[in-house]
């Protein structure tokens, strides 16, 4: 199988590479290797591996898509801008980057027949998770006020009645509630490409990453990972900073088991569950539930401190908890996370610091 990965030499494209490449499929990689996101472009072209043909180009230059996409099989989409950025400045770059990028691609496919796409969305597309009432069952709780941040009342109560509500595994037919300018632009990806898949009768597997983390993770920018954010931290000698009070709930995820996910999606064809021209969402989760606490202090036990201060600060475009239900994608494509947790923290703890690098990864801040 021939594949095409866009941002292949970013954090999840170029894991996404090897995983292809060791399966026995032929790869040609995408990726612009735009100074902001890859300093050292040297460095870059280095975690393609050798024999894997890159193409340097921009996602949104309409020629290199289709000449890329010449006897290509399956397109995996990694390419995009992420986290949630400073303010609404970034508005006309996430949505060019995101979504006119998308949409180039698909025109793409569909000018030259390529009718298999795995694309890369993101749990930030729910905004928060499941929640339940005691009184008023299934809940979707609005923003939290400031006010209550401010005081430090942090979980959202029921809109209906006030009274606490109990977090759960959110699913993939829960309604979308993207909550930011970067959340948009990833439901408009998923929007973008059902709408191709119908014209087109083709499939795409959307995954939703939760919280990623591992080797290559992009560090010290305003669009870094809350797990980078933490790592950086520690190898300059301070306490990771935990904001709220560390009990938000996340799904931490390796990115070799994101990976490999990616390769099960490209080989998936609608099946029973989802017909040709329709396409299917999957969580892409460990299916354990860990707080922000729980990743600040693994990873500080895994470097050797400094242990982690929480701050009680917040951020407004943080969600309280969000965590996955992987159900899907085990029972489906029968998918399982392979990397435990601590060993998946002792192995990026020590992995060496690298340059910034192209991600899809989620939730800047020290909230997660």
């Amino acid at each position: 199988m021939r594949v095409l990965v866009t941002g292949a030499a970013g954090f999840i494209g170029s894991h996404a590479v090897e995983a292809f490449t060791a399966a026995g499929h032929e790869v040609v990689g995408f990726d612009a290797l735009l100074p902001a996101v890859h300093p050292d472009p040297e460095a870059a072209r280095a975690r393609i591996l050798d024999g894997v043909e890159l193409i340097c180009a921009d996602v949104r230059d309409a020629a290199a898509v289709r000449g890329a996409l010449a006897g290509v099989d399956v397109v995996c989409h990694q390419a995009a801008m992420v986290g949630l950025g400073l303010d609404l400045n970034d508005a006309p770059d996430y949505a060019g980057c995101n979504d006119l990028g998308t949409a180039v691609l698909l025109a793409g496919m569909s000018a030259v027949g390529v009718t298999r796409l795995v694309l890369a969305s993101s749990m930030v597309v729910y905004g928060e998770g499941r929640y339940d009432c005691a009184e008023h069952g299934r809940i979707v709780p609005g923003p939290r006020a400031e006010t209550d941040l401010e005081s430090g009342v942090f979980e959202p109560p029921c809109p209906r009645c006030g009274l606490p509500l109990a977090p759960g595994l959110v699913d993939e037919d829960a309604r979308l509630d993207p909550r930011n300018v970067y959340a948009a632009t990833k439901a408009a990806q998923e929007y973008l490409a059902t709408s191709w898949a119908r014209a087109s009768g083709g499939t795409v597997a959307m995954l939703r990453y939760h919280n990623v983390y591992g080797p290559r993770m992009p560090r010290d920018t305003p669009y870094a990972g809350v797990a980078a954010i933490f790592r950086s931290a520690l190898a300059a000698g301070r306490a990771p900073r935990v904001f709220e009070d560390g009990g938000q709930r996340r799904d931490f995820v390796h990115v070799r088991d994101v990976a490999a996910a990616n390769l099960a999606a490209a080989a998936w064809t609608g099946g029973p569950h989802a017909a040709p021209g329709l396409g299917r969402a999957f969580n892409v989760g460990s299916g354990t539930v860990r707080t922000v606490g729980d990743l600040a202090h693994g990873l500080a036990v895994a470097h050797g401190g400094p242990d982690p201060v929480v701050t009680g600060e917040f951020r407004l475009g943080d969600v309280r908890h969000v965590t996955a239900d992987s159900a899907r994608l085990r029972d489906e494509l029968g998918w399982r996370p392979r990397v435990e947790f601590a060993e998946g923290l002792a192995e990026f703890a020590a992995a060496p610091s690298g340059s910034v690098c192209s991600a899809v990864v989620t939730a800047p801040s020290a909230s997660g």
